[in-house]
C-alpha cells in the first residue's frame, strides 16, 4: 500500500473558491480503481494549513490517479489561487493494523 501525505498552504479566501473543485476531486478520486482513502482536511490550529491524505493500493494506481482527466480539471480549477502545496510526501506501507 502507498500512503501519500501532502500538505498545502491556502491563503484568505482560497478554500471558499476551491471548495467544490476539492469536493468534485475528492469525489472522483475515491471513485478510482485502487483507492483506499483520498482526503483533504484543514488544521484547526492553522486555518492556512490544509492537509491531504491519500491511500493507494499500488504504484500503478497511483500512476493512474495522476493522469486522470479530473486530476486535470483539479489544477486547472487552482490554478488561479493561493494555493502552494508545500510538502508531498509516499510512504510504502503495509496494511497497518489498529492503534487500540
Amino acid at each position: 500500500m502507498l500512503i501519500v501525505l501532502a500538505k498545502a498552504k491556502v491563503g484568505e479566501g482560497a478554500l471558499e473558491a476551491a471548495r467544490a473543485a476539492i469536493a468534485a476531486m475528492v469525489e472522483a478520486s475515491r471513485a478510482e480503481e485502487g483507492c483506499i482513502e483520498y482526503s483533504f482536511t484543514t488544521d484547526v490550529l492553522d486555518p492556512a494549513s490544509m492537509h491531504i491524505v491519500e491511500k493507494w493500493k499500488d504504484a500503478d494506481a497511483l500512476a493512474a490517479h495522476f493522469a486522470t482527466p479530473h486530476m486535470a480539471a483539479f489544477g486547472k480549477a487552482i490554478a488561479g489561487l493561493d494555493v502552494e502545496i508545500v510538502e508531498a510526501i509516499r510512504y510504502e506501507t503495509d496494511d497497518g493494523a489498529p492503534v487500540m
